[in-house]
């Protein structure tokens, strides 16, 4: 019965959209049966107008079917080769996820942050708290090229810099899995980023190391050590899960013969700032010139666009 129930709310949406579309039809017989009619042309453009704006919203939340893409989302950024340059690019990223987030409202929490020798940032950890923004954030998952003139250049060249992208959902309480005490090594150290006298005075910071497969999580903002321990273990649970699942991805992808279009490590899309202003993603094909909106965290047309490829994608496999 609670299947059918949800069934029955996912049909709410459509008939509605079909009723609004229904009365667009009809105010536009209206007017063309009418003399004045032209006087109504105003108000069924915007008709119009709202009508595509609740589509599309529609359509990426049927787009969104994954197993956890309801889920928050741990989203972590790392500078690649390049220097302060790629230090500087991964703050700029940082920032962009950080202005979208703000937009749709969603909670955000800094769970750790590297800075850069000179400038930026060497990799952060950023909580990402609401519903779907594992599913939107996925398509954010690889590297980030960026080519400008570089601030830090004297004879002002153009650079090319990396930084990398993931994303791994937060683990529901039901589907957390045991880590053996054997598996695991912690070690505390003194926080390096801002958060007062306590933070920086103490121990607090804890690394944990996965011992069988190499991977190392880093929370250093809570106040307390404890704090800080129980924050990393649920990172470590929800990337080890989402290894799992990208594991089991990898091998349905070789038992049907094909190459995976996202992998880690891949160039996702291109930024460049000069010699002319142009967002390319290589995926999906879209691109735009607004620069400066996209930086200000306005990646929806982006994740829109990979929703469709990837929907698309599985239709196609299926």
């Amino acid at each position: 019965m609670q299947q059918v129930s949800r069934l029955k709310e996912s049909l709410v949406p459509i008939k509605e959209l079909q009723l609004k579309s229904a009365d667009i039809v009809e105010l536009i017989e209206l007017a063309e049966s009418d003399a004045d009619g032209n006087a109504l042309i105003g108000e069924i453009a915007g008709d119009i107008e709202r009508l595509q704006i609740e589509f599309e919203r529609y359509e990426m939340q049927t787009l969104l079917s994954g197993e956890h893409d309801a889920a928050s989302a741990f989203l972590e950024i790392n500078a690649g080769a390049g220097g302060t340059e790629s230090c500087d690019w991964a703050l700029i990223l940082l920032r962009m996820y950080l202005r979208w987030a703000q937009e749709h409202e969603f909670e955000t929490e800094i769970i750790d942050e590297t800075p850069g020798d000179v400038a930026g940032i060497k990799s952060a950890s950023v909580l990402i708290k609401g519903a779907n923004a594992y599913g939107y954030l996925q398509s954010e998952i690889g590297v980030h090229r960026l080519v400008r003139i570089s601030p830090f250049d004297s004879n002002k060249r153009r650079h090319t810099s990396f930084a990398s992208v993931d994303v791994v959902p937060e683990v529901a309480e039901t589907e957390e899995i045991d880590i053996s005490p054997n598996e695991i090594r912690v070690d505390t150290y003194r926080s390096s980023g801002a958060g007062g006298q306590h933070v920086n005075k103490t121990d607090s910071a804890v690394r944990i190391t996965h011992l069988p497969t190499g991977i190392v999580v880093t929370c250093q903002n809570e106040r307390s050590q404890h704090m800080n321990r129980g924050l990393a273990m649920k990172i470590l649970q929800a990337r080890l899960l989402e290894r799992e699942r990208r594991e089991k991805a990898n091998k349905m992808a070789a038992l049907r013969g094909e190459q995976r279009a996202i992998e880690w490590g891949s160039q996702i899309r291109s930024y460049v700032f000069q010699p002319y202003t142009m967002i390319k993603d290589h995926r999906t094909d879209y691109e735009t010139g607004d620069v400066i909106r996209t930086m200000d965290g306005s990646i929806d047309p982006f994740i829109r666009s990979f929703l469709k490829w990837r929907g698309k994608k599985k239709w196609e496999a299926s």
